[in-house]
């Protein structure tokens, strides 16, 4: 009877097990399974294997020229993939066409560290921009979603202002408004916080984790591994041409303060 019991207790632990793995394998956003990734002619990764789930928040770190930025331009149709199997929100990004391209960007949202901002335009304009070129056409429903992202970023008093009329903290705020004005659900941060001082810089991967706990998943580049203790995640490191996840690194060390 015992055995009969515990047999069936390690049926059930098993089928939860592969539940838990198919709807998990089911919320899979990247998946990259041997790339190389190149700028112009030179290889800067080569057998770059990760996944992203929905709900992650994943850190890139590596020395300037390391591959990071190159990769992220994978994600969205910026580089072309030479080599291995390279899928992003069910787009197979070797075999992509360029008129889909444009779609597959609606579902992401990018955070430049130049900003990339219009700069004789105000804030609302420049998110309205954004909003009518993704195809948003009624006024009342415009206005309602930039009025909502503002308040998402805390800048819900800033809409009429030019961006020069801001802080570098404020302006990247603005970006990412514009970033996660269509829900995506992805948001690519490349050096969010480089050009920025340290507590404002703290204060805008705060504000990244608080959007993905809300749903979309972040991949951030970062210099500043001091935020990777702080606001804790996935990462992936970028060194020799190769990329490997030392998440637990950081956990160990974690641990040991």
């Amino acid at each position: 009877m015992d055995e009969t019991l515990t047999q069936q207790t390690i049926d059930v632990e098993q089928k939860l097990a592969d539940d838990l793995k198919q709807d998990r394998s089911a919320e899979i956003l990247i998946q990259y399974e041997n790339v190389e990734v190149h700028q112009q002619e030179l290889c800067v990764l080569s057998e770059v294997n990760l996944q992203l789930y929905k709900g992650d928040f994943v850190y890139l770190v590596g020395k300037v020229g390391s591959g990071k930025t190159s990769l992220l331009k994978t994600f969205y149709g910026e580089l072309t993939i030479p080599q291995g199997e390279a899928h992003v929100l069910g787009y197979d990004m070797k075999t992509i066409k360029r008129k889909h391209i444009p779609q597959l960007r609606r579902k992401l949202g990018i955070v430049f560290q130049d900003f990339q901002l219009l700069i004789d335009r105000s804030v609302y304009d420049n998110l309205e921009f954004v909003l009518r070129a993704t195809g948003w056409k009624n006024k009342e429903e415009i206005k309602d979603r930039i009025e909502e992202v503002l308040e998402q970023v805390g800048m819900s008093n800033k809409g009429y202002k030019l961006p020069n009329e801001l802080s570098g903290g404020e302006q990247q705020r603005i970006v990412i408004a514009r970033a996660v004005l269509n829900s995506p659900a992805i948001i690519l941060a490349d050096e969010p916080t480089g050009n920025l001082d340290v507590e404002t810089g703290r204060a805008i991967v705060e504000l990244l984790h608080s959007i993905c706990r809300q749903g979309s998943s972040v991949i951030m580049t970062t210099h500043n591994l001091q935020l990777l203790k702080e606001f804790p995640g996935l990462v992936y490191r970028c060194k020799e041409h190769r990329i490997s996840d030392v998440t637990d690194e950081y956990a160990s060390e974690e641990r040991d303060n």
